[in-house]
């Protein structure tokens, strides 16, 4: 009954019933979601979104998956992802929708001889999900780049904000406390020489090999840093550092870091989270706050 109404405003090939979401999560775990779609323009957004409401289904807007843990449990509910994949130059400034990973943008804009982007070519989200969790690396963040970003409200009115009313701050903006849907932004455009652009990009590209864990399952740093205090540092010096629970293990290369080593579960992974934030309580009084989503 459910999927016959989802049919009438979303193409078939878009609806996907119990999808497991371990599918679409960097971390690679994670139970199934009784409806995963597809939305390819904002008509279909809004007419899931509607639907949703009018039959009491839970939503989530989904980007790349790579700041999110979905539960062993699942989600009970309609998990919507947009596929809003525009990326040009608009009246002098470049246009990327939602959907675009922020690693094409960061390509496009050195193709573009295009300075500023370089930080993005390393991290793997998306444009929504960066502007949402005002995405950063090497003392650069999306807000330094940002012109304005257009979203759906929860009236179903199409918005434009400028940078100023994100109300951006560390890992944060307006969006993580509204019920909108980003549908893109537009970015600065400033020129710059190609072959510096390059370097500067091959040079993070380097230091994350270096130092970060990609030849395994993560969801990127899993707390927030705060003023006087680093959590990678903390929990190094705790000693937990390769600490496992089931396959969930802190990073041997960068504490900050959780690993599926290969056989996670969600469950694992959020009990090494609890008990990496008891142990920094009990030896630091500090409490480590999540960087990642646990839906």
């Amino acid at each position: 009954m459910i999927y016959e109404e989802i049919a009438k405003g979303i193409p078939e090939k878009n609806i996907h019933v119990n999808e497991n979401m371990s599918k679409h999560i960097s971390f690679k775990v994670g139970g199934t979601a009784d409806f995963f779609i597809e939305v390819d323009d904002v008509p279909q957004l809004i007419y899931i979104l509607k639907l949703a409401k009018s039959i009491k289904m839970k939503t989530y807007i989904l980007g790349n998956g790579t700041n999110i843990i979905v539960k062993d449990e699942g989600f009970r509910g309609i998990i919507i992802k947009p596929n809003f994949k525009h990326l040009n130059i608009e009246k002098g400034k470049i246009a990327a929708g939602a959907g675009i990973p922020v690693a094409l943008l960061s390509n496009f804009a050195y193709r573009n001889k295009i300075k500023g982007y370089e930080f993005l070519s390393g991290i793997p989200g998306t444009v929504g999900g960066a502007v949402k969790m005002n995405a950063g690396a090497y003392n650069s963040e999306i807000k330094d780049v940002l012109v304005n970003t257009t979203y759906l409200d929860e009236k179903y009115n199409i918005v434009k904000i400028e940078n100023n009313a994100h109300n951006f701050s560390y890992r944060k903006s307006i969006f993580f406390d509204k019920k909108w849907t980003i549908l893109g932004s537009t970015f600065k455009i400033e020129e710059g020489n190609i072959k510096e652009i390059k370097e500067k990009m091959s040079q993070m590209t380097e230091a994350r090999k270096e130092k970060q864990p990609l030849e395994l399952p993560n969801a990127g740093s899993i707390f927030k840093r705060k003023e006087n205090c680093i959590p990678a540092a903390l929990i190094d010096k705790a000693g937990l550092k390769g600490y496992k629970i089931g396959g969930a293990q802190i990073s041997e290369k960068h504490a900050g870091f959780i690993v599926n080593t290969g056989n996670a579960t969600s469950k694992d992974i959020i009990k090494l989270i609890k008990h990496t934030q008891k142990t920094i309580k009990e030896k630091f009084n500090e409490d480590l706050e999540l960087e990642v989503i646990i839906l």
